[in-house]
Order: C-alpha cells, then sequence, then structure tokens
C-alpha cells in the first residue's frame, strides 16, 4: 500500500471533517428557521455550485470502490464488490431522497426556488 496514498485520504478526510463541522455548526445556530434549514437540506443533495451535492458526490466515491472491489475480488464473486455498490445505492436513493422530503415538508415552496 502507498504510504503517500493512504496519507493524502486521510489529510483530505481531514478537510471533509472540517468542513462538515461548519455546516453543523450553522445547522445548530439559533436563528436557522423551516426555509433555511429545507435550503441546507437541498444544497447536501442538490449542490448547485458542485454538480450533484454531497451525497451523490458520496455514492459516486463508494461506487468509485466498489468497481475497483470488482477488479480485486479473486474469484469475482462480489463478496466486497455488492455491498459497496448497495451502500452507494442507500446514499442517492434512501438517503438523498429522504433529505429531499425532509427539505419539501419544511419548505413546500423552495422546490420552486
Amino acid at each position: 500500500m502507498s504510504r503517500t496514498r493512504l496519507d493524502r485520504v486521510r489529510a483530505s478526510l481531514g478537510i471533509a471533517q472540517l468542513a462538515l463541522q461548519q455546516i453543523e455548526d450553522d445547522l445548530n445556530a439559533d436563528d436557522v428557521d423551516a426555509c433555511e434549514l429545507a435550503a441546507i437540506l437541498r444544497e447536501l443533495q442538490e449542490d448547485i455550485d458542485v454538480p450533484g451535492g454531497l451525497f451523490p458526490a458520496l455514492a459516486q466515491l463508494v461506487s468509485t470502490a466498489a468497481r475497483r472491489a470488482e477488479q480485486l475480488e479473486p474469484d469475482r464473486d462480489g463478496d466486497a464488490s455488492c455491498p459497496l455498490h448497495e451502500a452507494a445505492a442507500l446514499l442517492t436513493d434512501n438517503a438523498g431522497q429522504r433529505l429531499n422530503w425532509a427539505a419539501r415538508s419544511l419548505d413546500p415552496q423552495g422546490d420552486d426556488a
């Protein structure tokens, strides 16, 4: 295993954790109302500035790992790749859709924005 690659992954995860902590801090602000919370949830799922949003980007990352696992599985039996493909689907189909439902419930008109 490349030590440099693992170090880059760890550093990138640290940066992502800091960014997510900032979002969590913003969510905990006393003045966040339903419309703003809905807008934040929509950004997590459908970020306009970064095509795809957080959940689709995480799903893409996990799908990439699944494709790599398919190549590395000794018997091509799916023991590693299938759970990864399922995890990616859960991120988009399950978690992402639930974010959309929650946002729509908090601010039904926000879908038009």
